[in-house]
């Protein structure tokens, strides 16, 4: 049972209170949201992945941030690693969003700067909307042909793929509300980039150890960014925090 604990709150918190806590701010500009998860001594993964850190209230949550995006952004290795074939919401999530006059299925966009995915792999073959590759023009000219033929391949800045570049182009395209589900590299390259607005980060109640990476990597931004508390929930000792941005 997910109980809030920020903003206080008795009893069960259910989906529909969910959709609440978690919907986004209404804007027409893109607005980036990410989604991790890690252990309490820091680890992004365990075993080589994240998923082994979540619980049943993380995957509620997890499913409640998918139905209300407008696009799933992630970056190449992170498909390469989780698989992220088929659909990624359920026919009840399709139902719910086709209800609200959203596209039934969010859209899917993957980072890659060089362009090292397999056009017949399941995230192709299996996709339930055509994807989308963001990369930049300096990319592998064979690579984008073979991908063309499965995905939109959109370039999104000259020598690397730029973070702002990204927005510009999920706006244009009409998908402001993005949720950016990983990797480590991407949530650094938009936080060096400032372009972060909110993240989601569930902590769970293990320790991982190992030599894992943390949740960002990269550069650092001039300056810390600085976070506000939005919400925090709580199932069996795990934790779901939201921080947005201070403005």
């Amino acid at each position: 049972m997910i109980t809030a604990l920020v903003p206080a709150s008795s009893g069960e918190i259910d989906d529909d209170a969910l959709h609440r806590i978690y919907a986004y701010p209404a804007t027409s500009e893109p607005y980036v949201r990410f989604n991790f998860i890690a252990a309490a001594d820091g680890a992004a993964t365990t075993g080589g992945l994240s998923a082994g850190l979540g619980n049943d209230g993380d995957k509620r949550v997890f499913a409640v941030l998918r139905r209300l995006a407008d696009v799933v952004l992630v970056g190449a290795g992170t498909v390469r690693a989780e698989g992220y074939a088929g659909d990624l919401v359920d026919a009840d999530a399709r139902s719910w969003r086709a209800a609200r006059g959203a596209a039934a299925h969010p859209a899917i966009a993957v980072i890659s700067g060089s362009l090292d995915l397999d056009p017949a792999s399941d995230f192709f073959t299996d996709a339930p909307v055509r994807p989308l590759v963001l990369t930049s023009s300096s990319a592998p000219a064979g690579k984008r042909t073979v991908l063309a033929a499965v995905a939109d391949v959109v370039d999104c800045g000259t020598d690397r793929v730029d973070a702002p570049a990204i927005l510009a182009e999920l706006g244009r395209r009409g998908l402001p509300k993005i949720l950016c589900e990983g990797g480590p590299a991407v949530l650094g390259d938009f936080t060096g980039s400032d372009v972060v607005d909110e993240l989601c980060l569930s902590i769970s109640p293990v320790l991982a150890g190992g030599a894992g990476p943390r949740i960002a990597v990269g550069e650092s931004p001039d300056e810390p960014i600085g976070l506000v508390l939005s919400s925090l929930l709580t199932e069996d000792s795990a934790l779901y925090t939201r921080y947005r941005r201070a403005h």
